[in-house]
């Protein structure tokens, strides 16, 4: 039994001609025309990106740290601890 390698350029000529067909199809036509409908739509939406929710994230979270060490502050000046004499 012989075997016989296929040329890779013909798996490339048909992932090249396929390629073609599918984006000569009314599928193409399908998908760009929904991406466009929901780029539209998200852009209504007024969403963030992840990133950025991310950095608001860590503001928020600093944030609470700094008011925290405040609120602890203010406590310390309005009470002062019972000094012994």
């Amino acid at each position: 039994m012989v075997m016989t390698m296929l040329d890779p350029r013909i798996l490339e000529d048909i992932g090249a001609r396929l390629g073609g067909i599918l984006a000569a199809s009314p599928a193409a036509d399908i998908e760009k025309n929904v991406r466009t409908l929901l780029a539209s739509a998200f852009a209504k939406l007024d969403l963030v990106s992840r990133e950025e929710f991310d950095i608001q994230t860590q503001v928020l979270q600093r944030t609470r740290e700094k008011l925290k060490a405040l609120e602890v502050r203010l406590e310390r000046l309005e009470n002062p601890p019972d000094r012994a004499a």
